[in-house]
Protein backbone atom coordinates (compact mmCIF):
# COMPACT_ATOMS: atom_id res chain seq x y z
CA UNK A 1 0.00 0.00 0.00
CA UNK A 2 1.41 3.37 -0.99
CA UNK A 3 1.71 5.84 1.88
CA UNK A 4 0.53 9.41 1.33
CA UNK A 5 3.59 11.53 0.51
CA UNK A 6 2.37 14.35 2.78
CA UNK A 7 2.50 12.11 5.86
CA UNK A 8 6.02 10.93 5.06
CA UNK A 9 7.18 14.48 4.51
CA UNK A 10 5.73 15.66 7.80
CA UNK A 11 7.25 12.75 9.70
CA UNK A 12 10.66 13.29 8.12
CA UNK A 13 10.62 16.99 8.91
CA UNK A 14 9.69 16.28 12.54
CA UNK A 15 12.46 13.72 13.03
CA UNK A 16 15.14 15.88 11.40
CA UNK A 17 14.15 19.22 12.85
CA UNK A 18 13.13 18.27 16.41
CA UNK A 19 14.62 20.40 19.18
CA UNK A 20 13.88 21.35 22.76
CA UNK A 21 13.13 25.04 23.11
CA UNK A 22 13.85 26.92 26.29
CA UNK A 23 17.05 27.30 28.33
CA UNK A 24 19.31 24.40 29.26
CA UNK A 25 19.88 24.29 33.00
CA UNK A 26 23.33 24.96 34.41
CA UNK A 27 24.01 24.29 38.06
CA UNK A 28 24.82 27.48 40.02
CA UNK A 29 28.43 28.01 40.98
CA UNK A 30 29.80 27.51 44.47
CA UNK A 31 30.79 30.37 46.83
CA UNK A 32 34.31 31.64 46.34
CA UNK A 33 35.17 31.16 50.01
CA UNK A 34 37.56 28.93 51.94
CA UNK A 35 36.44 29.95 55.43
CA UNK A 36 33.32 30.85 57.44
CA UNK A 37 34.36 33.19 60.23
CA UNK A 38 34.86 36.80 59.12
CA UNK A 39 37.82 37.42 61.42
CA UNK A 40 40.64 35.65 63.22
CA UNK A 41 41.11 33.04 64.54
CA UNK A 42 40.79 30.98 61.36
CA UNK A 43 38.28 28.10 61.33
CA UNK A 44 40.84 25.38 62.00
CA UNK A 45 41.80 27.09 65.28
CA UNK A 46 38.29 27.75 66.55
CA UNK A 47 36.86 26.71 68.84
CA UNK A 48 39.68 26.22 71.30
CA UNK A 49 39.97 25.75 75.03
CA UNK A 50 42.70 25.26 77.57
CA UNK A 51 41.11 22.22 79.21
CA UNK A 52 41.55 18.93 77.35
CA UNK A 53 37.97 17.91 78.18
CA UNK A 54 36.52 20.87 76.31
CA UNK A 55 39.01 21.36 73.47
CA UNK A 56 37.65 20.62 70.01
CA UNK A 57 39.57 20.61 66.76
CA UNK A 58 38.01 21.36 63.40
CA UNK A 59 39.17 19.40 60.36
CA UNK A 60 38.53 21.54 57.24
CA UNK A 61 37.60 19.35 54.30
CA UNK A 62 37.04 16.31 56.56
CA UNK A 63 34.27 13.76 56.03
CA UNK A 64 31.48 13.26 58.54
CA UNK A 65 30.32 9.72 59.30
CA UNK A 66 26.97 8.73 57.83
CA UNK A 67 25.44 8.44 61.30
CA UNK A 68 26.91 11.60 62.80
CA UNK A 69 25.25 11.12 66.22
CA UNK A 70 27.63 8.22 66.89
CA UNK A 71 30.30 10.83 67.59
CA UNK A 72 28.67 11.29 71.03
CA UNK A 73 29.31 7.61 71.88
CA UNK A 74 25.96 7.01 73.58
CA UNK A 75 24.35 3.63 73.01
CA UNK A 76 20.98 4.84 74.32
CA UNK A 77 21.11 7.81 71.94
CA UNK A 78 21.89 5.55 68.99
CA UNK A 79 18.95 3.32 69.91
CA UNK A 80 16.60 6.31 70.09
CA UNK A 81 17.70 7.63 66.69
CA UNK A 82 17.41 4.18 65.16
CA UNK A 83 13.87 3.82 66.44
CA UNK A 84 12.96 7.29 65.18
CA UNK A 85 14.23 6.45 61.69
CA UNK A 86 12.06 3.31 61.75
CA UNK A 87 8.84 4.69 63.26
CA UNK A 88 8.74 8.39 62.39
CA UNK A 89 5.58 9.33 60.43
CA UNK A 90 7.35 12.41 59.10
CA UNK A 91 10.01 10.28 57.45
CA UNK A 92 7.38 7.84 56.17
CA UNK A 93 5.46 10.73 54.60
CA UNK A 94 8.62 12.08 52.95
CA UNK A 95 9.41 8.64 51.51
CA UNK A 96 5.89 8.30 50.10
CA UNK A 97 6.04 11.79 48.60
CA UNK A 98 9.32 10.89 46.92
CA UNK A 99 7.84 7.68 45.52
CA UNK A 100 4.87 9.61 44.11
CA UNK A 101 7.19 12.15 42.47
CA UNK A 102 9.20 9.35 40.85
CA UNK A 103 6.01 7.91 39.35
CA UNK A 104 5.31 11.29 37.77
CA UNK A 105 8.54 10.92 35.79
CA UNK A 106 7.14 7.74 34.22
CA UNK A 107 3.88 9.53 33.44
CA UNK A 108 5.74 12.39 31.73
CA UNK A 109 8.06 10.05 29.85
CA UNK A 110 5.07 8.19 28.37
CA UNK A 111 4.36 11.21 26.17
CA UNK A 112 7.55 10.45 24.22
CA UNK A 113 6.08 7.18 22.90
CA UNK A 114 3.09 6.33 20.70
CA UNK A 115 -0.15 5.48 22.45
CA UNK A 116 -1.76 2.27 21.17
CA UNK A 117 -5.30 1.22 21.94
CA UNK A 118 -7.39 -1.75 20.80
CA UNK A 119 -10.93 -0.81 19.86
CA UNK A 120 -13.85 -3.16 19.40
CA UNK A 121 -17.38 -2.21 18.49
CA UNK A 122 -20.73 -3.28 17.14
CA UNK A 123 -23.16 -1.07 15.20
CA UNK A 124 -26.76 -1.60 14.13
CA UNK A 125 -28.31 0.31 11.25
CA UNK A 126 -31.88 0.43 9.87
CA UNK A 127 -34.22 2.80 8.05
CA UNK A 128 -37.96 3.40 7.67
CA UNK A 129 -38.31 0.70 5.00
CA UNK A 130 -39.02 -2.65 6.66
CA UNK A 131 -35.74 -4.29 5.78
CA UNK A 132 -33.44 -6.44 7.96
CA UNK A 133 -31.27 -4.56 10.38
CA UNK A 134 -27.60 -4.43 9.31
CA UNK A 135 -25.10 -5.26 12.00
CA UNK A 136 -21.38 -4.48 11.68
CA UNK A 137 -18.59 -5.67 13.99
CA UNK A 138 -15.20 -3.94 14.15
CA UNK A 139 -11.94 -4.82 15.85
CA UNK A 140 -8.46 -3.41 15.57
CA UNK A 141 -5.67 -1.29 17.01
CA UNK A 142 -5.27 2.46 16.70
CA UNK A 143 -2.07 4.37 17.34
CA UNK A 144 -1.52 8.06 17.97
CA UNK A 145 1.78 9.82 18.36
CA UNK A 146 2.31 13.43 19.27
CA UNK A 147 5.69 14.25 17.76
CA UNK A 148 7.77 16.21 20.26
CA UNK A 149 9.06 18.61 17.62
CA UNK A 150 9.89 21.48 19.96
CA UNK A 151 10.66 19.49 23.08
CA UNK A 152 7.63 20.18 25.27
CA UNK A 153 7.44 16.54 26.36
CA UNK A 154 11.18 16.30 26.92
CA UNK A 155 11.18 19.47 29.00
CA UNK A 156 8.26 18.09 31.00
CA UNK A 157 10.23 14.91 31.71
CA UNK A 158 13.16 17.10 32.77
CA UNK A 159 10.88 19.12 35.02
CA UNK A 160 9.37 16.06 36.71
CA UNK A 161 12.81 14.53 37.21
CA UNK A 162 13.97 17.75 38.88
CA UNK A 163 10.88 17.80 41.12
CA UNK A 164 11.54 14.19 42.12
CA UNK A 165 15.12 15.15 42.90
CA UNK A 166 13.81 17.99 45.05
CA UNK A 167 11.62 15.54 46.99
CA UNK A 168 14.67 13.34 47.50
CA UNK A 169 16.47 16.27 49.10
CA UNK A 170 13.38 17.11 51.12
CA UNK A 171 13.57 13.56 52.47
CA UNK A 172 17.20 14.15 53.41
CA UNK A 173 16.23 17.42 55.12
CA UNK A 174 13.51 15.62 57.08
CA UNK A 175 16.09 12.99 58.07
CA UNK A 176 18.48 15.66 59.34
CA UNK A 177 15.73 17.51 61.20
CA UNK A 178 14.56 14.27 62.80
CA UNK A 179 17.98 13.03 63.90
CA UNK A 180 19.00 16.47 65.11
CA UNK A 181 15.77 16.77 67.07
CA UNK A 182 16.27 13.40 68.75
CA UNK A 183 19.82 14.33 69.81
CA UNK A 184 18.71 17.75 71.07
CA UNK A 185 15.84 16.33 73.14
CA UNK A 186 18.06 13.60 74.58
CA UNK A 187 20.60 16.21 75.66
CA UNK A 188 17.79 18.36 77.07
CA UNK A 189 16.56 15.42 79.17
CA UNK A 190 20.07 14.80 80.50
CA UNK A 191 20.66 18.48 81.22
CA UNK A 192 17.31 19.02 82.93
CA UNK A 193 17.66 15.94 85.10
CA UNK A 194 21.04 17.23 86.28
CA UNK A 195 19.60 20.69 86.97
CA UNK A 196 16.76 19.16 88.98
CA UNK A 197 19.17 17.01 91.01
CA UNK A 198 21.43 19.97 91.72
CA UNK A 199 18.47 22.19 92.59
CA UNK A 200 17.18 19.58 95.04
CA UNK A 201 20.63 19.54 96.62
CA UNK A 202 20.52 23.32 96.93
CA UNK A 203 17.05 23.14 98.48
CA UNK A 204 18.25 20.69 101.12
CA UNK A 205 21.09 23.05 101.98
CA UNK A 206 18.62 25.95 102.05
CA UNK A 207 16.47 24.03 104.56
CA UNK A 208 19.50 23.35 106.77
CA UNK A 209 20.53 26.98 106.52
CA UNK A 210 17.01 28.16 107.45
CA UNK A 211 16.78 25.78 110.42
CA UNK A 212 20.18 26.83 111.76
CA UNK A 213 19.43 30.51 111.23
CA UNK A 214 16.11 30.13 113.05
CA UNK A 215 17.89 28.56 116.04
CA UNK A 216 20.53 31.29 116.03
CA UNK A 217 17.76 33.89 115.98
CA UNK A 218 15.97 32.22 118.88
CA UNK A 219 19.10 32.45 121.02
CA UNK A 220 19.68 36.03 119.91
CA UNK A 221 22.90 35.64 117.92
CA UNK A 222 21.45 36.75 114.54
CA UNK A 223 18.88 39.30 113.45
CA UNK A 224 15.39 38.57 112.13
CA UNK A 225 16.53 39.76 108.69
CA UNK A 226 18.95 36.82 108.49
CA UNK A 227 16.05 34.42 109.00
CA UNK A 228 14.04 36.18 106.29
CA UNK A 229 17.00 36.09 103.93
CA UNK A 230 17.45 32.34 104.43
CA UNK A 231 13.72 31.76 103.99
CA UNK A 232 13.68 33.86 100.83
CA UNK A 233 16.58 31.85 99.37
CA UNK A 234 14.70 28.60 100.02
CA UNK A 235 11.56 29.97 98.36
CA UNK A 236 13.58 31.19 95.39
CA UNK A 237 15.11 27.77 94.78
CA UNK A 238 11.77 26.03 95.29
CA UNK A 239 10.16 28.17 92.58
CA UNK A 240 12.63 26.87 89.97
CA UNK A 241 11.59 23.24 90.42
CA UNK A 242 8.15 23.33 88.71
CA UNK A 243 9.58 24.94 85.58
CA UNK A 244 12.43 22.42 85.45
CA UNK A 245 10.05 19.48 85.89
CA UNK A 246 7.79 20.84 83.17
CA UNK A 247 10.80 21.22 80.90
CA UNK A 248 11.82 17.63 81.56
CA UNK A 249 8.36 16.22 80.84
CA UNK A 250 8.06 18.30 77.68
CA UNK A 251 11.44 17.03 76.46
CA UNK A 252 10.32 13.45 77.09
CA UNK A 253 7.07 14.08 75.24
CA UNK A 254 8.87 15.78 72.35
CA UNK A 255 11.22 12.81 72.00
CA UNK A 256 8.28 10.39 71.96
CA UNK A 257 6.56 12.41 69.24
CA UNK A 258 9.74 12.56 67.15
CA UNK A 259 10.05 8.80 67.38
CA UNK A 260 6.43 8.46 66.26
CA UNK A 261 4.57 7.50 69.42
CA UNK A 262 2.12 9.16 71.76
CA UNK A 263 3.80 10.09 75.07
CA UNK A 264 1.44 7.76 76.93
CA UNK A 265 2.57 4.84 74.76
CA UNK A 266 6.34 5.29 74.86
CA UNK A 267 8.75 6.04 77.69
CA UNK A 268 11.95 7.90 77.00
CA UNK A 269 15.28 6.65 78.30
CA UNK A 270 16.51 8.53 81.36
CA UNK A 271 19.50 10.10 79.67
CA UNK A 272 22.40 11.13 81.88
CA UNK A 273 25.09 13.69 81.12
CA UNK A 274 27.75 11.08 81.85
CA UNK A 275 26.49 8.92 78.96
CA UNK A 276 27.74 11.36 76.34
CA UNK A 277 31.23 12.10 75.09
CA UNK A 278 32.07 15.41 73.46
CA UNK A 279 33.38 14.94 69.88
CA UNK A 280 37.01 16.06 69.96
CA UNK A 281 37.47 16.27 66.17
CA UNK A 282 34.78 17.79 63.96
CA UNK A 283 35.08 17.39 60.18
CA UNK A 284 34.29 20.77 58.63
CA UNK A 285 33.09 20.97 55.03
CA UNK A 286 34.38 24.00 53.14
CA UNK A 287 31.76 26.50 51.89
CA UNK A 288 32.13 25.21 48.33
CA UNK A 289 31.43 21.69 49.59
CA UNK A 290 28.59 22.78 51.86
CA UNK A 291 26.37 23.92 48.99
CA UNK A 292 26.78 20.48 47.39
CA UNK A 293 25.83 18.69 50.64
CA UNK A 294 23.14 20.67 52.45
CA UNK A 295 19.79 19.14 51.47
CA UNK A 296 17.93 22.44 51.75
CA UNK A 297 20.39 24.04 49.30
CA UNK A 298 20.15 21.06 46.97
CA UNK A 299 16.34 21.10 47.18
CA UNK A 300 16.32 24.79 46.22
CA UNK A 301 18.67 23.99 43.34
CA UNK A 302 16.41 21.17 42.13
CA UNK A 303 13.41 23.51 42.26
CA UNK A 304 15.42 26.01 40.20
CA UNK A 305 16.09 23.24 37.65
CA UNK A 306 12.37 22.42 37.52
CA UNK A 307 11.50 26.08 36.97
CA UNK A 308 14.07 26.25 34.16
CA UNK A 309 12.46 23.27 32.43
CA UNK A 310 9.02 24.84 32.94
CA UNK A 311 10.13 27.70 30.68
CA UNK A 312 10.68 25.22 27.85
CA UNK A 313 7.31 23.56 28.49
CA UNK A 314 5.54 26.92 28.28
CA UNK A 315 7.57 28.22 25.31
CA UNK A 316 6.84 25.10 23.25
CA UNK A 317 3.13 25.93 23.37
CA UNK A 318 3.82 28.92 21.10
CA UNK A 319 4.91 26.61 18.26
CA UNK A 320 2.94 24.24 16.01
CA UNK A 321 2.24 20.69 17.16
CA UNK A 322 2.24 17.58 14.98
CA UNK A 323 0.02 14.56 15.61
CA UNK A 324 0.41 11.27 13.71
CA UNK A 325 -2.23 8.59 13.83
CA UNK A 326 -2.95 5.24 12.24
CA UNK A 327 -5.41 2.40 12.51
CA UNK A 328 -5.86 -1.16 11.27
CA UNK A 329 -9.49 -2.24 11.50
CA UNK A 330 -11.25 -5.49 10.75
CA UNK A 331 -14.92 -5.27 9.72
CA UNK A 332 -17.34 -8.21 9.60
CA UNK A 333 -21.09 -8.88 9.64
CA UNK A 334 -20.78 -11.35 12.52
CA UNK A 335 -18.64 -11.51 15.63
CA UNK A 336 -17.08 -14.77 14.45
CA UNK A 337 -16.37 -13.21 11.09
CA UNK A 338 -13.76 -10.99 12.72
CA UNK A 339 -11.56 -14.08 12.81
CA UNK A 340 -11.95 -15.41 9.24
CA UNK A 341 -14.43 -13.40 7.14
CA UNK A 342 -13.49 -9.76 7.47
CA UNK A 343 -12.44 -6.75 5.55
CA UNK A 344 -9.36 -4.80 6.53
CA UNK A 345 -9.33 -1.04 6.62
CA UNK A 346 -6.07 0.85 6.97
CA UNK A 347 -5.78 4.52 7.77
CA UNK A 348 -2.92 6.91 8.40
CA UNK A 349 -3.09 10.61 9.09
CA UNK A 350 -1.01 13.55 10.14
CA UNK A 351 -2.39 16.73 11.66
CA UNK A 352 -0.63 19.98 12.36
CA UNK A 353 -2.04 22.52 14.83
CA UNK A 354 -0.50 25.98 14.93
CA UNK A 355 -1.52 28.67 17.43
CA UNK A 356 -2.69 31.85 15.72
CA UNK A 357 -4.40 33.91 18.39
CA UNK A 358 -4.77 33.25 22.12
CA UNK A 359 -5.22 36.74 23.45
CA UNK A 360 -1.59 36.93 24.58
CA UNK A 361 -2.00 33.98 26.93
CA UNK A 362 0.82 31.87 25.47
CA UNK A 363 3.39 34.68 25.57
CA UNK A 364 2.28 35.62 29.09
CA UNK A 365 2.55 31.99 30.16
CA UNK A 366 6.16 31.85 28.97
CA UNK A 367 7.00 35.16 30.62
CA UNK A 368 5.43 33.98 33.88
CA UNK A 369 7.66 30.90 33.77
CA UNK A 370 10.72 33.09 33.28
CA UNK A 371 9.69 35.32 36.18
CA UNK A 372 9.20 32.25 38.39
CA UNK A 373 12.70 31.09 37.46
CA UNK A 374 14.19 34.45 38.46
CA UNK A 375 12.30 34.38 41.74
CA UNK A 376 13.59 30.88 42.51
CA UNK A 377 17.13 31.94 41.59
CA UNK A 378 16.92 34.66 44.24
CA UNK A 379 15.44 32.17 46.70
CA UNK A 380 18.30 29.77 46.02
CA UNK A 381 20.87 32.47 46.75
CA UNK A 382 19.06 33.24 49.99
CA UNK A 383 19.15 29.59 51.03
CA UNK A 384 22.90 29.43 50.32
CA UNK A 385 23.62 32.56 52.36
CA UNK A 386 21.41 31.30 55.19
CA UNK A 387 23.25 27.95 55.23
CA UNK A 388 26.65 29.69 55.40
CA UNK A 389 25.34 31.96 58.16
CA UNK A 390 24.05 29.02 60.20
CA UNK A 391 27.42 27.25 60.10
CA UNK A 392 29.19 30.49 61.02
CA UNK A 393 26.86 31.05 63.97
CA UNK A 394 27.48 27.51 65.20
CA UNK A 395 31.26 27.99 64.93
CA UNK A 396 31.07 31.18 67.00
CA UNK A 397 28.85 29.41 69.51
CA UNK A 398 31.33 26.55 69.91
CA UNK A 399 34.19 28.96 70.36
CA UNK A 400 32.33 30.82 73.11
CA UNK A 401 31.07 27.55 74.64
CA UNK A 402 34.62 26.32 75.00
CA UNK A 403 35.67 29.52 76.74
CA UNK A 404 32.63 29.40 79.01
CA UNK A 405 33.28 25.78 80.01
CA UNK A 406 36.89 26.66 80.80
CA UNK A 407 35.83 29.56 83.02
CA UNK A 408 33.11 27.52 84.73
CA UNK A 409 35.53 24.66 85.34
CA UNK A 410 37.89 27.13 87.01
CA UNK A 411 34.99 28.39 89.17
CA UNK A 412 34.20 24.81 90.23
CA UNK A 413 37.85 24.22 91.15
CA UNK A 414 37.97 27.40 93.23
CA UNK A 415 34.66 26.61 94.97
CA UNK A 416 35.87 23.07 95.75
CA UNK A 417 39.15 24.26 97.24
CA UNK A 418 37.27 26.89 99.26
CA UNK A 419 34.87 24.22 100.54
CA UNK A 420 37.76 21.98 101.61
CA UNK A 421 39.35 24.83 103.56
CA UNK A 422 36.04 25.81 105.15
CA UNK A 423 35.43 22.22 106.26
CA UNK A 424 38.81 22.17 107.95
CA UNK A 425 38.12 25.57 109.53
CA UNK A 426 34.75 24.37 110.79
CA UNK A 427 36.32 21.31 112.42
CA UNK A 428 38.70 23.51 114.40
CA UNK A 429 36.00 26.07 115.22
CA UNK A 430 37.23 28.97 113.07
CA UNK A 431 33.92 29.35 111.18
CA UNK A 432 30.34 28.55 112.04
CA UNK A 433 28.03 26.09 110.32
CA UNK A 434 26.26 28.82 108.36
CA UNK A 435 29.50 29.76 106.65
CA UNK A 436 30.13 26.10 105.85
CA UNK A 437 26.66 25.69 104.33
CA UNK A 438 27.21 28.82 102.26
CA UNK A 439 30.45 27.32 100.88
CA UNK A 440 28.63 24.10 100.04
CA UNK A 441 25.95 26.09 98.25
CA UNK A 442 28.53 28.03 96.25
CA UNK A 443 30.14 24.77 95.17
CA UNK A 444 26.78 23.28 94.10
CA UNK A 445 25.93 26.39 92.10
CA UNK A 446 29.31 26.29 90.37
CA UNK A 447 28.76 22.64 89.41
CA UNK A 448 25.32 23.54 88.05
CA UNK A 449 26.83 26.32 85.94
CA UNK A 450 29.49 23.96 84.57
CA UNK A 451 26.90 21.31 83.73
CA UNK A 452 24.75 23.85 81.91
CA UNK A 453 27.73 25.13 79.91
CA UNK A 454 28.83 21.59 79.06
CA UNK A 455 25.39 20.59 77.77
CA UNK A 456 25.23 23.79 75.72
CA UNK A 457 28.53 22.84 74.12
CA UNK A 458 27.11 19.39 73.30
CA UNK A 459 23.98 20.90 71.79
CA UNK A 460 25.89 23.45 69.74
CA UNK A 461 28.15 20.66 68.49
CA UNK A 462 25.09 18.71 67.37
CA UNK A 463 23.75 21.86 65.72
CA UNK A 464 26.97 22.30 63.76
CA UNK A 465 26.98 18.67 62.62
CA UNK A 466 23.41 19.06 61.34
CA UNK A 467 24.22 22.40 59.72
CA UNK A 468 27.10 20.74 57.84
CA UNK A 469 24.67 18.24 56.28
CA UNK A 470 25.37 15.28 58.55
CA UNK A 471 26.65 13.13 55.63
CA UNK A 472 23.06 12.10 54.89
CA UNK A 473 24.05 10.65 51.50
CA UNK A 474 25.84 7.81 53.29
CA UNK A 475 22.66 6.62 55.02
CA UNK A 476 20.05 4.74 52.99
CA UNK A 477 17.25 6.08 55.20
CA UNK A 478 18.04 9.63 54.08
CA UNK A 479 18.99 8.92 50.47
CA UNK A 480 15.68 7.24 49.65
CA UNK A 481 17.28 3.88 48.90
Amino acid sequence: MRRPPGVLAALLAALLGGCAVGPDFHRPGTPDLDHYLPSEPPPEQAPSAEADTTAQRLLPGGELPGQWWQLFHSTALQDAVRQALTDSPTLAAANATLAAAQQQIIVARAALFPRVNVNAGVAHASNSVPTPIATEYTLGPTATYSVDVFGAARRNVEQQAALAEMERYQLAAAYLTLTGGVVTEALTIASTRLQIATTLELIEQDKKNLALTQREYEVGTVARTDVLTADNQLASDLTTLPALRTQLEQARDALAVLIGHAPAQWQAHEFDVGEFSLPVEIPLALPSELVRRRPDVLAAQAQLHADSAAIGVAYAQEFPSLMLSGSLTREALTAGGLLHQFETLRAAAAAVSAPVFAGGALVAQTQAARDAFRAQAATYQGVVVSALGQVTDDLWALQNDSQRVTVDQHAVDIAFETLKLDRQSYLVGKINVLQLIDAERTYAQARLGLATATIQQYQDTAGLLVALGGAWWKDAAAAGR
